[in-house]
């Protein structure tokens, strides 16, 4: 068991260094850093497809599982983005870079993410190689966990993109469905999709020391490139998310602390 989880663990090591080192050659021809982000997810799903395939395991759930989050994810990116100008998290490490910026991207931007997702699919890497349950009764809790991920992220983003398409929404906040009870539902969601991954992957390999991908997702959603990052825009963008701030939880769904249930005009 150890010498085969090794072995999974170099092999998508390996696979993910492959994808990224494309995906960076692909940005130097697009001057355009934010492809990284369209193959977020896709790069979920080649780690556990990869993984169970050279192991030949018959633990398809965590594979499937992923597959439909990683594919909504990366679709949805794509549409959002398509035609749209490079993101300006990385224009702004663009102009301040200047010509090195191809050469500190491939660190600063592809390593680092490559790095991030080998951890995050810890979890899709040691579940790969279980022959048997060990936990079996986390396997309900952990796919209804991701289920309750998957809509919030789904619904979260539809909303979202519905509410801008609505040129009379210009400037404004959206506080009705889901960004209601959450100021991100889309966070919130793949939060909990992570964590449901870990319970399924838990349920078959009992390695608990995986922990560590779901706990550094939530450290980036909640703490780092997430809500920190996103509200300090949006808090210069939007005079009224200070009010939305003040009444709606950041992260954690619950109900709002004053009364309006309408969207700020």
């Amino acid at each position: 068991m150890p010498e085969q989880l090794t072995y999974v663990l170099i092999n998508s090591a390996t696979v993910i260094s492959g994808l990224m080192f494309t995906i960076w050659l692909i940005s130097l021809i697009l001057k355009d850093a934010s492809v990284v982000d369209l193959i977020w997810g896709l790069g979920f799903v080649l780690v556990a497809w990869t993984s169970v395939l050279t192991t030949q395991s018959n633990n398809w759930i965590l594979p499937l599982l992923t597959t439909v989050w990683g594919l909504r994810l990366s679709g949805y990116l794509a549409w959002r983005n398509y035609g749209q100008s490079e993101d300006y998290r990385y224009r702004a490490m663009r102009d301040h870079h200047g010509k090195s910026f191809p050469l500190v991207s491939i660190v600063t931007v592809f390593g680092l993410q490559g790095l991030i997702m080998w951890i995050v699919s810890l979890p899709l890497q040691a579940g790969a190689i279980a022959t048997n349950y060990v936990w079996k009764w986390l396997l309900i809790p952990g796919v209804v966990l991701w289920a309750i991920g998957l809509c919030f992220e789904t619904l979260g983003d539809w909303q979202l993109a519905r509410f801008k398409a609505n040129r009379n929404n210009s400037g404004a906040v959206l506080d009705s469905g889901l960004w209601r009870y959450t100021r991100h539902p889309n966070y919130f969601g793949d939060f909990a999709v992570w964590w449901g991954v870990y319970f399924v992957a838990m349920a078959h390999s009992g390695a608990w020391w995986t922990v560590i991908g779901p706990i550094v997702m939530s450290v980036f959603l909640m703490r780092v490139s997430g809500v920190t990052l996103l509200e300090k825009s949006l808090t210069k963008t939007k005079p009224q998310y200070a009010d939305y701030i003040a009444r709606t939880n950041a992260f954690f769904p619950g109900p709002p602390r004053s009364a309006s249930a309408d969207a700020v005009k």
